[in-house]
């Protein structure tokens, strides 16, 4: 959630960064309502002070017109606080209906791009960080996708998922299975390498959680909810990790703070039907190993480079082609200042797929999560929070199998090999 008193006090900047998310003029009005709604909550809360001071006024009045036994001027005092008391309830109401009016629209409103995010609609306008400039693999003449190989070798099964669950809820078997369980270890052990301290966090969160990272009130429709004790199925491990920091105030000493988490991810929608979306290319559950940090302002751009470079690579272990993206405006998500994402090589498919998004949000989520650091000066303010997919795996091993298949099976990469217990699949 962006903070007022930057909206209030670089109104411009953030018009600009909105109009890079393609909002037209018709949306910009919800600022300026905004700040009307900001103004008559401040104003309301000054009626509602005085009121306050003006009744504890009359209090230490009434008791020292007590004491000099004018107690009839201090039961017409007491008749006027009565009135007072009135007032207060009624300042009260107005102020938490303008408070929760305010809240609303602010939810509403995305966070405002960075000023290196480029102008752009849709995911074609978006940029080439880094190019693939080595060759791509060369596959057998009767090299198959994914979902055929998986029928092949029996490492997934599509049609057993339905039975047990339903459609895009995959069951791995065999070195299917190892392989999801090396690729986790396999992410989580990089990330400890890299200075994350590892946590395991609940795969349900509550109401308030999904709020705080932005996931409510933007992708209700993105969520499994369980209705009758209002939790929710995380999307990602950065839901839970990001809010253990949560109405927290950290010492500038402790920053930076990072952590990884290995989740099951689940997610409702699953996208239209066609060979894009085909097999592991899209599914309800998927499993992540994800990497937070929560940042000093002034290094959170230094950090999100460096979380770029340590996705870079674990693609480069596991032997993958792969480029990144920088996103524009226009396909950003809602509480992203700067997103990259990385896509690998599909051979068989002869596509890229997405397998990572790494994201600074700038002080978005931390307003909502009331996350802030004391500096050395005693001085309160919000920290920066990022996060990184590190890896995500139904794609990953979509491209593993692709790209490694040959005539006698499908070879693993040497960085697997003590992970997975074998070298090659068949």
């Amino acid at each position: 959630m962006l903070q007022l008193e930057i909206i209030r006090e670089e109104k411009a900047r953030i018009v600009a960064g909105l109009r890079k998310r393609n909002w037209n003029s018709s949306q910009l009005k919800v600022i300026d309502q905004i700040i009307v709604l900001d103004d008559q909550r401040r104003s309301g809360q000054k009626e509602l002070d005085d009121a306050r001071a003006e009744m504890n006024k009359m209090a230490k009045s009434i008791g020292a017109l007590m004491g000099q036994g004018k107690k009839e001027e201090a039961e017409q005092q007491k008749k006027a606080v009565v009135l007072l008391k009135d007032k207060e309830k009624s300042l009260e109401e107005v102020l938490a209906a303008t408070k929760h009016d305010l809240d609303q629209l602010l939810y509403s409103v995305p966070n405002a791009p960075h000023k290196s995010v480029p102008t752009g609609k849709t995911p074609e306008e978006n940029k080439v960080f880094k190019a693939w400039a080595k060759p791509f693999p060369t596959l057998p003449a009767d090299a198959v996708p994914h979902w055929d190989l998986g029928k092949k070798y029996n490492l997934f099964d599509f049609e057993l998922g339905v039975k047990l669950t339903g459609s895009g809820f995959p069951v791995y078997r065999g070195q299917g299975a190892r392989l999801q369980r090396a690729l986790i270890q396999f992410f989580l052990d990089e990330a400890v390498k890299a200075g994350y301290e590892e946590v395991l966090p609940p795969h349900l969160v509550n109401e308030e959680s999904a709020r705080a990272t932005g996931q409510l009130p933007d992708k209700e429709a993105q969520m499994y909810h369980c209705t009758e004790d209002n939790l929710y199925l995380i999307p990602t491990a950065e839901v839970p990790v990001t809010n253990i920091m949560r109405d927290e105030i950290v010492n500038i000493k402790d920053l930076p703070i990072k952590m990884t988490a290995y989740t099951p991810c689940f997610r409702r929608e699953a996208g239209a039907w066609g060979a894009h979306v085909r097999g592991l290319n899209r599914v309800h559950q998927f499993d992540k190993v994800e990497i937070v940090r929560v940042e000093h302002p002034d290094n959170s751009y230094k950090a999100l480079m460096g979380m770029v470079a340590h996705v870079s690579k674990l693609m480069t272990k596991l032997e993958l082609p792969y480029r990144i993206l920088l996103l524009c405006g226009g396909d950003m998500g809602f509480a992203s200042a700067k997103t990259f994402d990385f896509e690998v090589w599909s051979a068989a498919q002869q596509r890229w797929l997405e397998v990572s998004s790494v994201s600074n949000f700038e002080t978005f989520q931390t307003n909502r999560l009331k996350l802030r650091y004391r500096d050395t000066n005693g001085k309160i303010e919000l920290a920066h929070t990022l996060n990184g997919s590190a890896l995500a795996l139904a794609r990953i091993v979509a491209a593993l199998l692709e790209n490694n298949q040959t005539a006698d099976g499908i070879q693993m990469p040497k960085a697997l090999w003590k992970y997975t217990g074998f070298k090659k699949i068949g």
